[in-house]
């Protein structure tokens, strides 16, 4: 007969004998690679982008875009969108009040600030004002435009000139920082 105390014997040498077959049988196949400089972060990707901004369970607008890549930094996060985006910017009544466009966009959710550049325009539909810039800063907490750049607003009857601007995100009041001048102009040399 065997007792407790030889059967646990038993059980801790075969157990340190498996082990170190184990442990024997084992070759690490690991090699190491050169290092080529810090590891870059692949973008998620997405295509044919359609995303509603709302405030207070109403919706404010829509954003859409052909292309956007997604970068996960872990302290800095942001979307680009590198092939063009519009965005319709709606009245309470779901009435779209303005429009705006770029040809690029780079979102940072942890500013909320959207940054605009290249052939940007924002054009209030209801009065028929239009915005073209270089660029232009979008910040959704403030739901303000900002820019120190060159802009025209082209009116019905003129075009203001000028440098630096803010606006409201419906484009209903601006404010020149240096204004330069206007032209008087007809109603049809006014881009659309």
């Amino acid at each position: 007969m065997i007792n407790s105390f030889s059967l646990r014997g038993l059980c801790a040498v075969l157990l340190a004998g498996a082990a170190s077959v184990l442990l024997s049988s084992c070759e690490n196949k690991i090699k190491a690679t050169p290092s080529t400089g810090p590891r870059q972060a692949i973008p998620e990707e997405a295509k044919n982008i359609e995303s509603y901004l709302s405030e207070g369970a109403k919706v404010k607008g829509k954003l859409t875009a052909p292309y956007m890549l997604r970068f996960q930094k872990a302290d800095t996060p942001y979307s680009e969108f590198p092939h063009t985006l519009h965005v319709d910017f709606y009245t309470d009544s779901l009435q779209i009040e303005s429009q705006m466009d770029a040809k690029y966009g780079k979102y940072l959710p942890n500013q909320n600030k959207v940054f605009l550049r290249d052939s940007v325009r924002v054009k209030n539909i209801l009065k028929g004002d239009t915005l073209h810039c270089k660029t232009l800063w979008w910040d959704q907490q403030t739901q303000k435009f900002t820019t120190d750049d060159s802009v025209a607003i082209y009116q019905k009857d003129k075009i203001l000139f000028g440098y630096g601007m803010e606006a409201d995100q419906n484009f209903r009041w601006y404010t020149i920082t240096h204004f330069k001048g206007s032209i008087l102009t007809s109603q049809s040399a006014v881009p659309k």
